[in-house]
């Protein structure tokens, strides 16, 4: 080996080492050796020999003729906008989810709630104890037994949706 090639080796090692040389594609040749290039390898190299393939690309528009949505075809990239829209739209819909979540578990607790009250209310009218309470002007009442028998029916319907 002479002198010059000694150099360009020792140069291409040490900008292979820093990282400088930006290859996007590796892959084994035929005789094992790895290969670097910018470009993909040729057809005859199989999938499995290839180490190292660019990034995915951008997402890109779609145009579905209507005679047969199986024919997709690439209209182009898309643009910043589009895809700031396309992750505003994402994010909305997360919080449309996270929020019926949390309705959800907000509804559910209440329910449980409710239903403990009712069955500690059916208990204090089954007890056969006198229960008073003040109706709408003020004055105190005490319920009679049509009274309590129709308040045992409602609170009876209430705990059986409880289960």
């Amino acid at each position: 080996m002479n002198l010059f090639s000694l150099k360009s080796l020792a140069v291409t090692v040490v900008l292979l080492m820093s990282g400088s040389v930006s290859a996007q594609y590796v892959w084994l040749d035929a005789k094992g050796t790895k290969q670097f290039s910018d470009r993909p390898p040729p057809a005859s190299i199989p999938r499995t020999a290839i180490l190292k393939e660019p990034v995915a690309e951008l997402p890109t528009r779609t145009e579905t003729t209507s005679d047969d949505p199986d024919t997709d075809k690439p209209v182009a990239p898309l643009s910043t906008a589009e895809r700031n829209a396309d992750f505003r739209k994402r994010r909305m819909e997360q919080a449309d989810i996270d929020k019926k979540a949390s309705d959800d578990k907000t509804a559910a607790a209440e329910k449980t709630a409710n239903c403990g009250r009712a069955k500690a209310y059916q208990r204090t009218l089954e007890d056969g104890m006198r229960i008073s309470s003040v109706d709408k002007n003020g004055e105190r009442y005490t319920m009679n037994d049509e009274q309590r028998e129709a308040e045992m029916r409602t609170v009876r319907k209430l705990v059986s949706d409880c289960r």
